[in-house]
This record gives structure tokens, sequence and C-alpha cells, in this order.
């Protein structure tokens, strides 16, 4: 079976922001005990920032980008000597892979990316991945490493993805304030509202939480991938996540609807530069017919983009219907709709094709 693994940074890390090797050593040990049972395993590991603003003796995440780029910068080589050094006691051979947003977004860097993961684990190397965050700024960055998991997981063609946190699962309540909170075993499709009960992030350490695991979830889902959440404490997380027990955290299942790769960067790597607002009618052809988006359907919109961007498309009570690669700049759609008011001007050029737009509805 092809494995990803994701651990965060509060697993990775101490509240000192040095390794906390009660949780890492048994995480290396597991990893290995999947590989000497024939499995594959891809490590995608947070940490690099954490324990980058040990070594600069700051105990507290800074909200500044410079800052975080910086200690990225000297935490990343300690974090990947640490793997391998670890790893090597297993007679196991480790390499670094560092990507960004635009490794997804760009056909060529993600074909790329694929065949150098792909020959990793022909050759027994095991791919050690992070996000490239000394040099990746807002307008780049993924910004978690849950949603570099899962596409990671897409990429890879892996049939499991497992997410260590430092909790159990996902709970009815945030157990940490809530003690009629209850462990979420089986989610069959991620909702809104179940996005909502996750919360934010659990740590100082690191950038995301429960909320992010199940948009990790989410994107792994449709890419056929099943997605196991579960405590970076438990000793058999990948075990579990290998045998499928149940009772062991949180599962996802796998959607019944594939996303290509082309939609998983829309949907999930590329960032939101616009709103346009449909009308009823338009929103039952995207929702209903899976039809593409003409402008005479758009009501309104928000933002300044070009063609090309990725805009968001809600109906008229602000819900999120799709998400999708814009044929139109924002000027050129604010001429469109200014042009409905005459007769003699088309007001219906394409503006999403749907073989560029995700249905999230």
């Amino acid at each position: 079976m092809l494995l990803v693994v994701k651990v965060g940074s509060s697993s990775v890390t101490n509240d000192d922001f040095g390794v906390n090797h009660l949780v890492m050593d048994d995480l290396i040990r597991q990893v290995y005990s999947a590989i000497a049972g024939g499995h594959k395993v891809v490590l995608v590991t947070s940490g690099a920032i954490a324990l980058g603003l040990g070594k600069m003796g700051r105990l507290s995440r800074p909200s500044d980008i410079e800052t975080l780029q910086v200690a990225s910068s000297v935490g990343q080589g300690e974090l990947f000597s640490y793997y391998a050094r670890e790893f090597s006691k297993y007679k196991i051979l480790v390499g670094q892979i560092l990507l960004s947003a635009s490794d997804f977004m760009e056909r060529r860097q993600y074909l790329s990316a694929k065949a150098t993961l792909t020959k990793m684990l022909e050759l027994g190397v095991l791919p050690i991945v992070n996000e490239n965050d000394a040099i990746a700024d807002d307008e780049i960055r993924l910004g978690d490493n849950d949603r570099i998991a899962a596409l990671v997981a897409g990429l890879v063609g892996a049939e499991r993805l497992i997410l260590l946190t430092d909790q159990d699962g996902l709970y009815s309540a945030d157990p940490r304030f809530s003690e009629d909170a209850t462990l979420i075993e089986q989610v069959e499709e991620v909702s809104r509202e179940l996005a909502e009960v996750a919360g934010g992030s659990g740590s100082n350490r690191g950038s995301g939480g429960m909320a992010t695991k199940l948009m990790a979830a989410r994107i792994a889902a449709w890419s056929s991938v099943e997605t196991l959440i579960t405590s970076s404490a438990n000793p058999r997380s990948i075990g579990d996540g290998l045998e499928r027990r149940s009772g062991s955290g949180t599962w996802v299942s796998k959607s019944r609807r594939r996303l290509s790769a082309r939609k998983l960067w829309i949907a999930f790597a590329r960032p939101t530069e616009g709103v346009v607002y449909v009308d009823e009618g338009a929103r039952r052809a995207i929702v209903e017919r899976n039809s593409s988006l003409l402008s005479v359907g758009i009501a309104s919109f928000e933002g300044d983009f070009d063609g090309g961007a990725v805009v968001e498309v809600r109906d008229l009570s602000n819900v999120v219907v799709a998400k999708g690669e814009a044929r139109l700049s924002s000027k050129e759609l604010s001429i469109v709709i200014e042009a409905r008011r005459g007769v003699e001007v088309d007001a219906s050029p394409l503006f999403l094709h749907r073989d560029e737009m995700v249905i999230l509805a």
C-alpha cells in the first residue's frame, strides 16, 4: 500500500520549541515498520519554523512573514538532519522535497514533482516533504502542510492519508472546553457545518488545526484517497491506518466523484482573486446540469482580477456554488454587464468553462 503520513508542528516539537523525542522516536519506528512490511511511505512534516524559532530564542509564533521565513531557513536544515540521522539507524535513506503552490499549479512543475517522488519510492528512498516556507510569500504559499499532504496523496496515487495531530480525531465539540465532546469515528462527507465544529489551531507552534485537517481530508476524498485523522501519541497510528482499524480516530471516506489534477489545482491550490454572484437560473445550470457559466448569468462581482485568475461563484444568498478559472478579466466583465442595458451588444460571452470549474455546492 502507498501511504502518505503527515505530522504537525505540535507533534514534531515540544513546548520549548525543540524536537519532541518521545513522539518522534515512535513515529520513526512506525514508519520503519510499515516500510519493512512492504508498504511505501511519503512523510510530510511540519516543524521547521518552530525549530528555527527555538534556535533563535523566540518561543512564540510571530505574525510577520519575513521572520517566519528566516525561522524556516534556520529550522529546515536541522529538521531534515534529524530525520536523516534517525532513519539511518534503520538503514533507511531519506530525501528532502520542498514544495510550493506553483508545483501544483503549473503542469510542468507538477509532472516534475510527481516523477521525482515516484522515482524516489521506486529506489527505496523515503521522501520527506515540507512546504518551501523560506521563499514562499503570502501570494504563493499554500499555508499548511495538511493541504500539501492531501495534494501529494493525489499526486502520487496514494491509497490512504494519515494526518497525525495532538487530538484523537474530530470531536463533536472542542474536547479542551467541553466535557460532553465525543469522538466522531466516521465522516462520509465534509460539510460546512462539520468544518465549523472543527475550530482553529490547537497550539502556538503550528499554522493548522482540525479545520485544516478536514479540508485536507476533503481534498484527499476528491482524489479517491481515504483519510485517517488520529493522535500522534497513538503508538499504532500507522498500523491502524494500514489495517483500517475502527476506533483509532476519525475516518473520512473517499468521494464518489474524483477530480482531475487540474480541477484540484483550481479548487485547493490556487488563491481566489474575485467573487461573482449568479442568479438562480445560472446556479441551477451549474449545479444540476454541470453547465459552463455564461456572463449573462452573473448579477454582480467583487474584486480586481485578470483573465485566467481563479474566482469563486456564489448565489444571491452568498452561498458558495463553485470555483473556476475566469475567461474574462474584471474590467471585461464590467463592460459586459453594462452592455446588457443596450440591445445591440452580445452580453453573454463565456465566463467559466465547465472543464475549468469545480462545483462546490
